[in-house]
């Protein structure tokens, strides 16, 4: 029978694999790719299982799925071959249980690759539904295109007459106008969600549980679509867009009220749900154009791919069986992404680590100076909380930056272990000290990676601690040049007037998911998990641009991950009667 909460999404529609697979979404949220046969098997296992307890149990039920299966497949099944399906090809995916009834040991989902990893759920499935269900309307043809052309007419508008940037300066020096400000671009993110919701709706079909986590970084929302697998290509393309096309909406709303009430902190509002809107449309990480790319190849998983093409272009490799598996157009759409995208996000980490000794120094100073200015604000409580919310969005990236370090040395470690047990394994006679090698490597590893954090984390409290250092030093180096210069009379300067100094105040930095795959053989009828924690389809993540004075900005679209549907990630031909099911993705 089929376990408890797995749900059957139906045939792949405008997928870029050569042989459309079907999907099924496990319980633990894991999207999985199957072939025809297996999902035939599972289709008539769901229909008959309601009437096996009344008829008897199971053998009756795998003999009505026997004799169903021989007729729509135009091959002889037998009750033994589908116990054997269930026992060795199903079951092992989770999906339904043994032939005796038993539950079978399976893969756990697993993470996606980015995905939204530390999330919380805050809205319910049902609760989304109804929520969905109120804005679903806003999705008729003719109100979209009424919206939109609005929407430009308004940003030309408002970004040619008014001074965005001023505004924000304005509101920057005024507590009551950053929370303000962060209270609405925090309404924005969440508003963003739920278009991506409502755009499930309009497709009918239904949207998932809805909350919020941090995306690498930044804080974010997410709403989980990924029944939006059910839909077309145009219907998931209206899935990733909506949170957007919302985010739209939400600038007319603001832009309103600015027209009625000119107000700084609306029209920084609006700058930053504009910047919202920017970086969701980013396709690198998993944002709403990333999913935008992914639905229109038709290839849920891109991340999953890099080592394929890697090996393919770069070492000059034959192209293995997951890139066989994809069209001709998908393949090249995913190299340029690929051979685009990955320099982009080496560099940025580049960048990442490279400042985040002089991100330490800032985040501290800025916090010590928030906190010295609202102890002696006239409106103490107002001036402390503001500085509370910031300083809390000025040390968040922080948290997600030694998070991210975590994990890239959880997977240096995990790479290393693989390569090292492939050579041990060798020799059989060397599998008595494997694990006394794993624990030795494990040491060695850890004590590197120990040292290595200890040396950093000195330097960044030695930075904190002596700002002025390299300064002082430098001046005195310079000092002992010039006593080894000649000696001139100095000529006697006019009087010089210095201005008094002028204290800055640091910029502050304006802070919305689909998974991975197990092969199973295609001779074989094995699966192969295409992709992590369903996150798509925790949309993309929404990210929030926190308006704090700090001088590193980043976001991950507005608090609002578009975390939704857990993209399920194709990873090898799923063709055939006995072909490879996939694991697509699973809640990041």
């Amino acid at each position: 029978m089929l376990t408890e909460g797995t749900e059957l999404l139906g045939e792949f529609a405008g997928s870029g694999y050569r042989h459309p697979p079907h999907l099924v979404h496990r319980f633990d949220g894991q999207v999985i790719h199957l072939p025809d046969l297996l999902y035939e098997t599972a289709k008539s296992l769901e229909r008959h299982q309601g009437r096996a307890t009344k008829s008897g149990g199971g053998p009756h039920l795998l003999d009505r799925v026997a004799r169903e299966l021989t007729r729509t497949t135009g091959r002889t099944f037998t009750a033994d071959h589908v116990a054997f399906v269930l026992d060795n090809k199903l079951a092992p995916l989770g999906i339904t249980t043994r032939s005796d009834g038993t539950l079978a040991d399976f893969a756990k989902a697993q993470h996606q690759f980015l995905g939204l990893r530390y999330r919380a759920a805050l809205v319910s499935e049902s609760v989304s539904w109804v929520i969905a269900g109120l804005f679903a309307w806003l999705f008729q043809p003719l109100l979209v295109l009424m919206a939109v052309s609005t929407f430009l007419a308004t940003e030309i508008w408002l970004f040619s007459t008014e001074n965005a940037g001023l505004a924000m300066a304005q509101v920057m020096s005024d507590p009551g106008g950053i929370l303000v400000m962060l209270g609405l671009t925090l309404a924005s993110a969440a508003f963003h969600e739920v278009g991506h919701a409502a755009a499930c709706r309009y497709g009918k079909v239904r949207p998932g549980a809805m909350g919020c986590g941090l995306y690498l970084v930044w804080p974010a929302f997410y709403t989980d679509v990924t029944s939006s697998y059910r839909l077309g290509r145009g219907g998931r393309l209206r899935t990733d867009l909506g949170g957007v096309y919302f985010n739209s909406l939400f600038v007319l709303g603001l832009t309103a009220l600015y027209i009625h009430s000119p107000s700084p902190v609306l029209l920084a509002a609006i700058l930053l749900v504009n910047l919202e809107m920017v970086q969701q449309l980013l396709p690198t990480l998993r944002f709403d154009g990333y999913y935008i790319i992914s639905d229109l190849v038709g290839i849920p998983d891109l991340f999953k791919y890099i080592g394929p093409i890697l090996r393919r272009t770069i070492l000059r490799r034959p192209a293995d069986e997951r890139l066989q598996a994809l069209k001709r157009w998908p393949q090249v759409v995913v190299t340029i992404w690929v051979l685009t995208v990955l320099p982009v996000l080496v560099l940025q980490l580049g960048i990442i680590l490279f400042h985040l000794p002089q991100m330490a120094t800032t985040a501290w100073s800025t916090a010590t100076m928030l906190i010295t200015s609202a102890t002696v604000s006239t409106t103490p409580v107002l001036s402390i909380t503001a500085a509370c919310v910031q300083i809390f969005f000025l040390l968040l990236p922080l948290v997600g930056i030694l998070l991210i370090l975590w994990q890239l040395v959880n997977l240096v470690v995990q790479l290393l272990r693989k390569r090292y047990g492939k050579h041990t394994a060798r020799s059989q006679s060397r599998r008595s000290h494997r694990s006394h090698g794993h624990g030795t490597l494990s040491l060695v590893l850890w004590g590197a990676l120990a040292t290595v954090a200890a040396l950093a984390l000195a330097y960044v409290l030695w930075t904190l601690t002596h700002p002025a250092a390299g300064r002082s030093m430098d001046r005195a180096a310079l000092h002992d040049a010039t006593r080894a210069q000649p000696t001139v009379p100095p000529e006697t300067p006019p009087a010089e007037v210095r201005p008094p100094a002028r204290s800055e105040r640091p910029s502050g930095p304006t802070g919305h998911v689909h998974g991975s795959l197990r092969n199973l053989s295609r001779t074989t009828g094995e699966a192969h998990t295409v992709s992590g924690p369903s996150d798509r389809r925790h949309r993309a993540p929404t990210t929030t641009e926190g308006a704090t004075p700090a001088p590193t900005s980043t976001r991950a679209d507005g608090p609002n991950p578009h975390q939704g549907r857990p993209e399920p990630s194709a990873g090898g031909d799923a063709s055939g009667p006995g072909g490879t099911p996939d694991v697509v993705c699973s809640p990041p």
